[in-house]
This record gives C-alpha cells, sequence and structure tokens, in this order.
C-alpha cells in the first residue's frame, strides 16, 4: 500500500507569533484564560480568529454573532487579499505604536486595528452588491467603535489608526498602503454633490490628530499633515502641510514619515 504524502504545514509566522504571545499572555495571567482560548487559541487560522473578533464585536439583538460570523467566514474565505491586508495591519500596529507590544493586542483590544477589519468584511459585501448588509457593518462599526467608514471607500493594507476616536472616511474616498493616521481625522467631501467628492490618499502618507482634508484633492505620497490642519488643495509628495487652510511648511522630513510616525514641524513657515 503505498504511503499517503503528508500535506506541507502552512508557513505563517504573524498567525504564530499570535498563538505564541496568547501562551505567553496566559502564562502571565490566568485569568485572561477563558478570553484567550476563545479568541485566539481555538481557531486553526488568522482569518478564523478574525471571523469570530469581528462576530463578537458587531452582533446585536437585530443581528446574531453566528450571522455576522457566517458572513466574515464567507468574506475571507472567498478574498485572500482580506487575510492579507489584516496581517499588514497588524504588523504596522505592531511596528509604529509604541503602545503594542505584541501582535496579540491589537486583535483582542485595538478599536482602531478592530474596525478596520469590521470594514474590510463590509467593503466586500458592498463590492459584491449585499449593500444593506454592508451599511449594518459600516452602522455597527460606527457604534460600537466610533469610528464611521462608508463600505465603497478603498482602503490598502498596512493602515495604522493610533487611538482611533471619531474618525470619519467618505464614500469615495481612497486610502493607499502603509498609511499611519490618528484620532479625529476626517477624510470628507464638500457640498451635496453625489459624485467623487472624497480625498485621495497616497501611499505612505501621515495624518495628524484631528486633520480635515476635505474634497476629492490628491495627498501624494509619503506627505505629513500636521495635527488640525484642514487641507483644500492637493500636496505634492513628500512635503509637509499645516495651518488652516493648510499650506506647505517644508519637507516631510523623511523618506516614510507613516513609518516613523514623527509629528515634529522642524521647518518654519515660508521654508
Amino acid at each position: 500500500m503505498p504511503e499517503q504524502q503528508r500535506k506541507p504545514a502552512t508557513f505563517d509566522p504573524v498567525w504564530d507569533q499570535i498563538k505564541q504571545d496568547a501562551r505567553d499572555a496566559i502564562a502571565a495571567e490566568p485569568l485572561m484564560g477563558g478570553m484567550i482560548h476563545t479568541t485566539v487559541l481555538h481557531h486553526p487560522t488568522l482569518e478564523s480568529a478574525l471571523a469570530y473578533r469581528v462576530a463578537m464585536k458587531l452582533a446585536s439583538d437585530e443581528m446574531p454573532a453566528q450571522i455576522v460570523r457566517e458572513l466574515a467566514d464567507s468574506a475571507y474565505a472567498a478574498d485572500p487579499s482580506l487575510g492579507k491586508a489584516a496581517r499588514a495591519d497588524l504588523v504596522a500596529v505592531f511596528d509604529r505604536d509604541p503602545a503594542c507590544h505584541s501582535l496579540m493586542q491589537p486583535l483582542l483590544f485595538f478599536k482602531g486595528f478592530q474596525a478596520i477589519q469590521a470594514y474590510r468584511v463590509g467593503h466586500w459585501l458592498w463590492s459584491n452588491k449585499r449593500r444593506d448588509l454592508a451599511y449594518f457593518f459600516q452602522a455597527r462599526v460606527s457604534e460600537v467603535f466610533g469610528i464611521d467608514i462608508h463600505p465603497n471607500a478603498r482602503i490598502g493594507k498596512g493602515l495604522m489608526i493610533d487611538h482611533a476616536h471619531s474618525i470619519v472616511i467618505g464614500e469615495t474616498a481612497v486610502v493607499g498602503d502603509n498609511v499611519s493616521m490618528l484620532h479625529s481625522v476626517t477624510l470628507g467631501g464638500t457640498g451635496k454633490e453625489d459624485d467623487d467628492r472624497h480625498p485621495k490618499i497616497g501611499d505612505g502618507v501621515l495624518i495628524g490628530a484631528g486633520a480635515k482634508v476635505l474634497g476629492n484633492i490628491r495627498i501624494g505620497n509619503c506627505s505629513r499633515i500636521a495635527a488640525g490642519s484642514v487641507v483644500l488643495q492637493e500636496v505634492p509628495p513628500c512635503k509637509t502641510v499645516a495651518g488652516v487652510p493648510a499650506r506647505i511648511v517644508g519637507e516631510a522630513g523623511c523618506d516614510q514619515p507613516a513609518l516613523t510616525m514623527d509629528q515634529i514641524l522642524n521647518s518654519s513657515p515660508g521654508e
């Protein structure tokens, strides 16, 4: 009888590290054991754990957790890019947020990461013409996390939202890869037009706390928007803008401002 070939083990360093973080956390704090087993160690893949976490957060009396989980499971099974984006988001939070000390923490505790993963499932529903379900995801993300992202918005991978309170991202907004933003950021429209009306954020952009970017304008790759700024005009790549209304106050200061999270303005106005 021929030997049955063994299927090679799947190599997933992010998920493997999360499981090790989970075991370490239980050893350090046994009272967390039940929650961590249910949320992490019970699941065979990160996608399964994410579907469970999204369901636990978004479920309501009107929409039971089992239905939300089945929707999330369907999304992850149909579109592998959702899992890849989640891994990039996890690594982004771990690398850029000094308050994050393990890959497990965003999955369990960080509402910015959790909200983005729920948005990604809602976006998948929207893209597959299941619009009312997508609106349900948007509404619940807003109610639970205080983050309002239209399911039609397009958001790249490697997004880090620090503190993640009062974020608003409009229907036709586009956010590139490896973007970092802080709390109270708005990517909004102007007027009542219903066409393409929201900002297009390039790759590697850093958006400071409370910044408002309004209208169908392009924010160039690797630029910085200072905290509290109101941006109404396009921003070239690798520049820093500040003020109300915002204007260019200098260079971005480094090749990847979203990765360094450096928000100090070294250039004086007019330079």
